[in-house]
């Protein structure tokens, strides 16, 4: 198996783009819980959870306990700032450019509205 380096960037939003590890973090904020609640509450086995938990451990968004049996889950210690931080520079280039193209469609319109005034005469 090739082992490469997965910058966190990457290991944050593959986590965070399934809806059951969205569904985990979103019940983690609320309280700690185990595997196996977790796996209850989502309908999953408990391999299938583990398996949901182990990419959320990966990428720093979940920490785990183990105490006799039972393995309680936790929002880890990452507060996705540098997340944030790319999804924040992405939304201004978009916001930039939407603004441009709505400038575009109001000098058509002018344009249009004009011409349709001209060839009424």
């Amino acid at each position: 198996m090739v082992q490469y380096f997965r910058p966190p960037l990457d290991a944050s939003f593959a986590a965070l783009s399934d809806t059951t590890r969205r569904g985990v973090l979103e019940q983690l904020g609320r309280s700690d819980a185990s595997i196996t609640e977790l796996a209850e509450k989502f309908h999953m086995t408990l391999t299938g959870m583990k398996k949901h938990v182990g990419v959320l451990e990966q990428a720093g968004l979940v920490t785990t306990e183990k105490v006799g049996r039972v393995r309680t889950c936790k929002l880890g210690l990452r507060r996705l700032e540098e997340e944030a931080a790319w999804i924040e520079r992405y939304r201004q280039l978009w916001d930039a450019r939407f603004d441009e193209l709505d400038k575009v469609v109001e000098e058509l319109k002018r344009k249009e509205k004009a011409d349709g005034r001209k060839k009424r005469k």
